[in-house]
């Protein structure tokens, strides 16, 4: 689509946006963002509404026509559900069938029959980031919170030594590495290469899981020293089931689809030819479609009848998993509707112009704006989303290390600060038993160690690649 703003807010439609188009553009994509804010905190209205009633705003306050504001969104939300919703779907399958399957469990017992004393707190990180990689964020906590209460009450260890490492396993996956949805959205809106990302986004990943998980648990144990709240401990998913598969196959195939796309990576960056065979190959196969169907086929048998299930029990446990995840899918659509409205409304072009006169990276550039959009809205998927649609102009000129580079930074900024208008906030306030102010001791913190670490990464790989 045409930049609708071109026509509307310029003095000359031929030639660039004027510094009027450019002061409009600016108060409309404000207010568009204020409405986004206002609607979810003040009026609890879902998310998805929201972003589509925002996206509408945004429109009409930059002075398009409605029926083009209404075609930007619709065409955003249908290609951003095109390009990344199977995925969702697929990821949601492979996580239903590793926790219902006593998966997830026997890699949780595993790792901890083998972890004591010290070791506990990176026991509780490596978990959490091998489980985290097909879960969504909250998904994964309300898998891990049954073990973390748990390990802390039987080793009399503190929680939050063991429950933080948890989280910042969680949280880091969520954020900065694909198949979630997040990352995915952003690498579909720079046209990033999903295997570069995937690679860098694990190498930014481990040291910033490791300073903002072991290292700082120890910090937040002594700011909040609290045990284990009783009533909280649920039943765990396995102990209905008479077998549950084995640790090697369940870990195998929760890391096929990580291990088949950067495999994808690794032979476009050897090979090089688009029409070598072999390169053809593992673009099919490296593809996240493939690689995760692949994941879920090989895990209805690794997993699921391993445990025993019978084939309607299977249909059963795929069946149960979508229907969780459609307000996930609404949001990522509505975001990309807003995110293709931002576009046609000429924002791209504004940033474009505006970052030619600023000394600020890019990569800084679009952490600051998606950490501004994560306080605001306390959604880490909503910021993501609209800071990608926002500087995706900046990424036409980069390579595709600093492409994917790009996500990243958006990844790490839209975890920035999680506070008293975000879902997770309160979710690990519950489960944990704390008050408003230790979980910001605890958990804000955390969210913003990883954000800063992470961010800090990204600029210095950026220097080196």
């Amino acid at each position: 689509m045409t930049h609708l703003s071109v026509e509307m807010l310029a003095a000359d439609p031929a030639g660039p946006i004027t510094s009027a188009g450019h002061a409009q553009l600016g108060i409309a994509v404000l207010a568009g963002i204020a409405v986004i804010v206002l609607l979810i905190t003040k009026f609890k209205l879902h998310a998805f509404l929201a972003l589509t009633v925002g996206s509408l705003a945004l429109g009409a306050f930059a002075g398009a026509p409605l029926d083009k504001a209404i075609a930007s969104f619709t065409a955003g939300l249908g290609s951003t559900v095109a390009g990344v919703g199977v995925l969702i779907a697929l990821g949601a399958i492979l996580g239903k069938l590793l926790a219902d399957s006593g998966g997830a469990d026997q890699i949780v017992d595993t790792i901890l029959a083998k972890a004591g004393g010290r070791a506990m707190p990176w026991a509780m990180v490596l978990i959490a980031s091998v489980i985290g990689l097909p879960l969504f964020f909250e998904v994964g906590i309300v898998l891990l919170i049954p073990v973390v209460l748990m390990v802390a009450k039987r080793g009399n260890y503190s929680l939050m030594r063991i429950g933080i490492p948890a989280l910042a396993g969680l949280s880091v996956m969520h954020g900065l590495i694909p198949p979630h949805p997040g990352p995915l959205v952003a690498i579909d809106a720079v046209e990033a290469n999903l295997g570069v990302t995937l690679a860098l986004g694990v190498l930014v990943a481990i040291p910033t899981v490791i300073i903002a998980g072991p290292l700082f648990s120890k910090y937040a144990a002594r700011w909040v020293d609290v045990p284990a709240p009783e009533k909280m401990i649920p039943q765990r998913p396995s102990e209905d089931l008479e077998k549950r598969p084995g640790f090697g196959v369940t870990v195998a195939t929760v890391l096929l689809p990580v291990v088949l796309m950067l495999a994808k990576a690794l032979v476009d960056i050897v090979v090089d030819d688009p029409e070598a065979t072999v390169q053809r190959v593992f673009d099919v196969i490296g593809s996240p479609l493939i690689a995760l169907l692949a994941a879920v086929i090989v895990g209805m048998f690794t997993l699921g009848r391993a445990a025993g299930f019978t084939k309607d029990r299977l249909s059963t446990t795929v069946e149960k998993s979508l229907a969780p995840i459609a307000g996930v899918l609404m949001i990522v659509g509505a975001g990309g509707g807003f995110k293709q409205t931002l576009i046609d409304v000429g924002v791209g072009q504004m940033i474009l112009d505006f970052s030619k006169d600023w000394s600020i990276p890019a990569l800084l550039l679009a952490w600051l704006i998606a950490v501004a959009i994560r306080l605001a809205t306390g959604s880490a998927t909503v910021a993501t989303i609209s800071a990608a649609g926002l500087v995706a102009p900046l990424a036409a000129d980069m390579s595709t290390s600093h492409t994917a580079l790009l996500v990243l930074a958006i990844g790490a900024g839209s975890l920035f600060f999680s506070h008293v208008n975000d879902a997770g906030f309160w979710l690990v306030k519950e489960y944990f038993g704390l008050d408003v102010g230790q979980t910001i001791k605890t958990w804000s913190v955390m969210e913003t160690i990883i954000s800063v670490v992470a961010g800090g990464l990204v600029l210095l790989l950026s220097l080196i690649i």
